[in-house]
């Protein structure tokens, strides 16, 4: 038995561990960190032909409900009734944050009869439609909010140490997220989703910058350092990546320095008699070009790589779940929408700049890891005039859409950039039918299947749900109910 450990259950431990399990549990390591951002077309990868990079999407899971399990043993275990309410605010955030990944990926899911194989004996529930999933994830972040503006700060925490401010922070700006998804069902009047957004951005309190990101800190002990460290050679897939068309081309169109923190330029480049500061030196691969093509680009060395630092750096940055430039590009789009009085270019610019403030702030002032092109206060005034928010209506949301993708480089690993691109279409990926896996050809997926333990478990539910969703065709080519006009 190890004498370190204790045989004591507490609310502080089990919160940790819900914390831990929608972050730590949700950034994968090595290669599979790298999965949202192959599915999201930021890299390619040259180990073998990806799925996710082809836009082959297969079966999904239900395995994040197994953690909402230990939500109410949280609560259960509080020592006041302060800390009762915020671990039961924690833990509506935790249900809302499971519920809106699973529905975003499948469409109607269960969720009013979850989590009640114990208490109740229902080891079947019903798949509730999609709008009743979002009604009631909207106010399980509601319930969150006046929760933890009753509560006290808490044990458990790795996040935010506890602090109820910034976690009531957290769930206020998420529920924009939530709610800017639905932006086709502004005339229900029951999600009341114009009404909702104004309400909170009016009344409550939101993420104030980086330092209020819903983002985990790796530190330097085993198991606890960045996803893609390679200390001591603990990596061996950092030879397999290329960056993309997607991710570089906008970079190099406004001059954006991020480029040079996200990435590493072409060794064939240099030694050709390019700069590291040089924007040529740093070549684009396009996502939908074959794998054979791509693996000739990577054999001739003439790619852009991932920037060392993500290698080297046992805390290369914090990878945020959910960030406050998010916030600020879905302020900004929100404005672009009519939704809210608050200048659109306000909150755009104020995205654009906590992301290079961010990655400036992580980033070791050193050439090798910045290529002599550091973001600095004067570059990012620049670079903010060179780069305003104009035109139409859509092409703003295409920029505002195009700068939330760019600073979402290997952030927002739970697909947000591909939800992204299926809600707006931005930014625009390339269709190409000769490489597609996806079936027909001529088309990008929707959504992941049901799991096959459902099909085989709760049958009569989930063919229910297909039906009243597809028509009876579970597939991933077809709309879910948020999708639709």
């Amino acid at each position: 038995m190890d004498p370190n450990k204790t045989d004591e259950v507490n609310a502080a431990m089990l919160a940790t561990n819900n914390i831990l399990g929608i972050t730590k549990d949700d950034i994968q390591n090595t290669k599979s960190f790298l999965y949202p951002f192959m599915l999201g077309k930021y890299v390619t990868w040259q180990e073998g032909q990806e799925d996710y990079q082809y836009n082959k999407i297969t079966r999904g899971s239900f395995e994040r409900m197994e953690l909402l399990r230990n939500v109410d043993l949280m609560v259960g275990y509080a020592e006041s009734d302060e800390l009762k309410n915020s671990y039961t605010a924690l833990g509506h955030f935790i249900r809302a944050w499971q519920f809106f990944i699973l529905t975003m990926q499948m469409g109607d899911i269960p969720y009013s009869e979850t989590i009640k194989g114990e208490s109740e004996d229902l080891i079947k529930p019903k798949y509730d439609t999609q709008k009743e999933v979002f009604l009631g994830i909207l106010s399980e972040l509601d319930q969150a909010n006046t929760l933890f503006g009753q509560g006290a700060d808490f044990g458990g925490d790795p996040i935010y140490n506890g602090s109820t401010d910034q976690w009531q922070r957290l769930v206020n700006s998420f529920e924009l997220y939530v709610l800017i998804n639905l932006h086709k069902k502004t005339a229900d009047t029951d999600l009341k989703v114009v009404s909702r957004f104004q309400e909170i951005v009016n009344n409550r309190p939101l993420m104030r910058d980086y330092d209020d990101n819903f983002a985990l800190t790796y530190l330097n002990k085993d198991g606890q350092k960045y996803p893609w460290v390679n200390i001591n050679s603990s990596n061996p897939f950092t030879i397999y990546p290329m960056l993309t068309a997607n991710l570089i081309d906008p970079l190099k169109a406004m001059g954006d320095r991020r480029l040079f923190y996200y990435a590493k330029p072409s060794s064939v480049k240099l030694a050709g008699g390019k700069s590291a500061s040089d924007w040529d030196a740093y070549p684009a691969v396009e996502a939908s070009a074959s794998f054979n093509s791509l693996q000739t680009i990577h054999a001739s060395k003439d790619f852009t790589d991932l920037n060392d630092r993500y290698a080297d750096l046992f805390n290369a940055e914090p990878v945020g779940q959910f960030t406050y430039w998010d916030l600020q590009f879905i302020l900004a789009e929100a404005s672009v929408r009519g939704w809210i009085t608050g200048a659109a270019s306000t909150y755009y610019q104020s995205g654009i700049t906590a992301s290079m403030k961010f990655l400036a702030h992580y980033t070791p002032d050193n050439k090798k890891y910045h290529h002599d092109m550091p973001i600095t206060e004067a570059y990012i005034d620049t670079y903010l005039l060179a780069n305003p928010l104009t035109g139409s209506e859509t092409h703003q949301l295409e920029q505002i859409i195009t700068q939330k993708y760019l600073a979402g480089f290997l952030q927002d690993c739970d697909y947000f950039a591909w939800f992204e691109n299926r809600r707006t279409g931005y930014p625009k990926f390339i269709l190409n039918p000769a490489t597609n896996l996806n079936d027909p050809t001529n088309t990008f997926p929707k959504r992941w299947l049901y799991p096959q333990k459902e099909l085989d478990n709760n049958g009569e539910h989930v063919a229910e749900a297909i039906q009243r969703q597809f028509g009876g065709n579970d597939h991933v080519n077809l709309e879910m109910w948020i999708l639709k006009e």
